[in-house]
């Protein structure tokens, strides 16, 4: 049995990230080949200097065959040429460093590609133990048959070309053999695997990573007990070497995540008891589509006002009883795996009230590029690099959130100079697309709230993650004060909304104070009265 070490430090600068979430393939290319690139993103800093992020996350830029856009890593410390090389990784970081802004990496630590290495090589030697095989004439159930010559079949952990890395079972069974435990030589071997690639990384002076699948390490663990000690393990190690670095998941349940060692976890489509409610019930990215594994909710931005607050506040509520202040939950406007904020029947008009929520509740806010100015989910996409997965519904396709960013109006709206036909993946077709050189110059713009939302959360304490916050209306509008001294409105839907409260909010009444950033929002003198999709932050100290 493993020991079980407590994390020491939490870096304090985690406590005030800006997250902004970069898939590279779709950025910015700088080389003209239709694909994104490190040097592209190097190119385009200033834009997220100006806008005020602090920290990016970049999706997985190692070299891979690309099945799943990246997921399938085969060497995991060589740059993928589409992307450059380490040195144009190297002075991205040093330039975003002069810019303010720190750069994580995506781990994929759960599995690599059936091209890594280490998987053909294990694929033609009995002994290997790298990853889980079955030594049967048939392959058990959600086994793949072995490409090589060892007899048997392994078991992937996503997709087939993605064989899972052996971290062990946390229990034995007569009827699979091949289970071995935590402590065997190649889940040994494996964990050692990861510090080295961590530690190659951070030494290039990236900041931490968000680790990919993060809880699907060890096999068959009830309460992922075993897991949880794996990454306490690893993160003891990265205390000792590297206090400042950070570790974000991919769990999807921060409640088990950040106990189990990580710094912060992701809100999300899935995971959790109530498998991803704490998400989905506030914006439900599902563009309409009837997905099968991620089913439908009524969610709090709703424009007909179906849902509620409630759920993501009870979810959220339930997480922080658990986690204190060891770590923290981070809320994303959307990510790569699910539909934009800006989808199926939902408006630009709409997205104003959702940023004023993710820039003022005590999360650690992530924005999803070209989220910032509206961009949409494009139907109708084909299937790219592994983006339509069955299991969640027969017409759920990832890559109408990758298109790539809408720079300006010019051609590929400034993404790449190569011809169209040759993009990753195609521009958005709607001839009205919004675009950063457009937003940056209308004040009024989504862009420019956000710019001024971040700001004011920058200079603000009262805003950040750790400040307290105290719910004075948990309907139709949606009503909190940060820090005794913020009143913030938020009515998402297309009806207007009125609120009372019983007592004051705290320091100056309800009725005074200045109005930071809003619209279609009235204080009364005893309440506030909310028109359809409106939204507002009163210092009520002003």
């Amino acid at each position: 049995m493993r020991s079980d070490p407590t994390p020491r430090s939490r870096p304090a600068w985690l406590a005030d990230a800006i997250l902004y979430q970069i898939y590279p393939q779709s950025f910015a290319d700088s080389d003209g080949d239709g694909i994104g690139d490190l040097n592209g993103i190097t190119e385009r800093l200033g834009h997220l200097s100006w806008l005020g992020v602090n920290t990016i996350w970049i999706n997985p830029c190692f070299a891979s065959p690309f099945r799943d856009a990246g997921y399938d890593v085969s060497d995991y410390l060589s740059i993928a040429p589409r992307y450059g090389t380490a040195d144009d990784l190297a002075r991205l970081v040093e330039t975003a460093r002069h810019h303010g802004i720190r750069v994580l990496l995506d781990l994929v630590a759960g599995h690599t590609s059936d091209e890594h290495p280490w998987f053909t090589a294990s694929a033609n030697d009995p002994s290997d133990h790298r990853y889980i095989w079955a030594d049967t004439d048939e392959p058990p159930r959600g086994f793949v048959p072995s490409p090589g010559g060892r007899n048997g079949a392994y078991l992937p952990n996503f997709f087939p070309t993605q064989p899972a890395l052996n971290f062990g079972y946390a229990r034995m069974a007569p009827s699979e053999p091949w289970r071995q435990p935590v402590d065997a030589d190649g889940p040994r071997a494996n964990r050692a695997a990861l510090r080295e690639i961590m530690d190659h990384w951070l030494r290039l002076g990236i900041a931490g990573f968000r680790v990919d699948m993060a809880s699907s390490l060890v096999k068959d663990d009830p309460g992922f007990r075993e897991t949880s000690l794996l990454w306490k393990e690893l993160r003891a190690w990265l205390d000792r070497a590297h206090p400042d670095a950070v570790l974000l998941s991919e769990w999807g349940d921060p409640a088990v995540s950040v106990p189990a060692g990580f710094h912060g976890d992701f809100f999300l489509h899935f995971g959790g008891d109530g498998d991803g409610l704490a998400l989905r019930s506030l914006w439900n990215n599902h563009g309409g589509i009837d997905m099968e594994h991620w089913k439908a909710v009524d969610c709090f931005f709703d424009a007909e006002g179906k849902g509620s607050p409630r759920p993501f506040v009870q979810a959220w509520l339930e997480a922080m009883e658990t986690i204190g202040d060891a770590g923290h939950i981070a809320l994303p406007t959307s990510n790569h795996d699910f539909s934009r904020l800006g989808c199926g029947p939902r408006t630009p008009e709409e997205l104003p009230a959702a940023f004023a929520l993710l820039l003022t509740w005590p999360t650690l806010p992530a924005i999803y590029y070209g989220d910032e100015i509206g961009m949409r989910y494009v139907p109708g996409l084909p299937d790219k690099e592994g983006s339509v997965i069955g299991f969640a519904g027969p017409d759920y396709n990832r890559a109408g959130s990758r298109t790539p960013m809408q720079w300006d109006s010019g051609p590929n709206a400034g993404f790449s100079t190569a011809p169209a036909d040759r993009l990753y993946l195609p521009i958005d077709p709607d001839p009205s697309r919004p675009t950063v050189e457009g937003q940056r110059a209308d004040p009024g713009s989504l862009l420019n709230l956000v710019r001024r939302l971040i700001a004011l959360r920058a200079s603000s304490p009262e805003l950040g993650a750790g400040a307290e916050v105290r719910i004075l209306h948990d309907g139709f509008p949606f009503t909190y004060v940060r820090g005794d001294r913020y009143l913030v409105v938020i009515n998402p839907r297309r009806r207007a909304a009125a609120f009372k409260p019983a007592r004051k909010p705290g320091r100056g009444a309800i009725g005074t104070g200045r109005l930071v950033e809003g619209r279609g929002v009235t204080l009364t003198g005893d309440g506030v009265e909310a028109e359809g999709f409106s939204y507002a932050i009163v210092d009520l100290d002003g």
